[in-house]
């Protein structure tokens, strides 16, 4: 008679398996859970990287009224380019008056601003006046500042500022409202904002910036950009 076939005898052991390769190479395997969770970190992270790059191009982007890369934002009000500039006759801190008639034939920058309270402003005037060379280089002759404190405020300010650039005293108002220079400013219509306004030799105006309005309030820019500005004929 055939034998029966022999059976193998039933153990508990557990079948071996090949160990991972990263029990080969002394690490212990990491859980898919931790797998997952450090995929979704690094993802995370990365798009965090690319949108604060992101960020940096537009804050660095062209402004409302930049001509570059980093220019500063500004409006334009009215009277604004093409626009004859209103004469005016102002009492100077250098003494005497000025009036823009007499200034006919001469490019000239008329700097619109809040006045004693708004150090940037001085601090504006400074940097205008040790950069003089700058400005005549870029074809502009005169460089007139005007804000609406007495003459007297004035003059003790420039003094403390060691400013020898004429300051002309509108204390009535009459020259900032023909420019509405009293628009675009943190004390509202109380006070100039940080204007400038570009008249050519025959009296009409090349170009005007705005900068002192909200949301930035902007009371001091920089020399290069502002001559940048200029020079690249930004127009609303």
């Amino acid at each position: 008679m055939s034998q029966p076939a022999r059976r193998r005898p039933v153990t508990n052991r557990p079948t071996r398996r090949s160990p991972s390769r990263s029990l080969v190479r002394g690490r212990k395997p990491t859980p898919r859970r931790g797998r997952w969770l450090y995929r979704s970190f690094w993802l995370a992270g990365a798009g965090l990287v690319i949108a604060g790059v992101a960020a940096v191009i537009v804050l660095n982007g062209p402004g409302g009224g930049g001509g570059g890369s980093s220019q500063l934002p500004y409006a334009v009000a009215q009277p604004a380019i093409g626009a004859v500039a209103a004469d005016f006759n102002l009492p100077s801190t250098s003494g005497g008056s000025v009036t823009l008639q007499s200034l006919r034939g001469k490019t000239v920058l008329l700097y619109f601003h809040e006045g004693i309270s708004c150090e940037a402003c001085w601090t504006q005037m400074q940097e205008i006046q040790t950069s003089m060379s700058q400005f005549r280089a870029a074809g502009i002759d005169r460089v007139l500042t005007i804000t609406t404190n007495t003459l007297s405020q004035l003059q003790q300010k420039a003094a403390d500022e060691g400013l020898t650039m004429p300051v002309l005293a509108d204390t009535d108002f009459t020259v900032s409202h023909a420019y509405n220079a009293n628009t675009y400013g943190m004390m509202g219509t109380a006070a100039d904002g940080h204007t400038f306004i570009l008249v050519g030799p025959d009296g009409t105006i090349l170009w005007r910036a705005d900068y002192g309005g909200p949301p930035n309030y902007t009371m001091n820019v920089p020399v290069d950009q502002l001559l940048s500005a200029m020079r690249a004929g930004e127009h609303h």
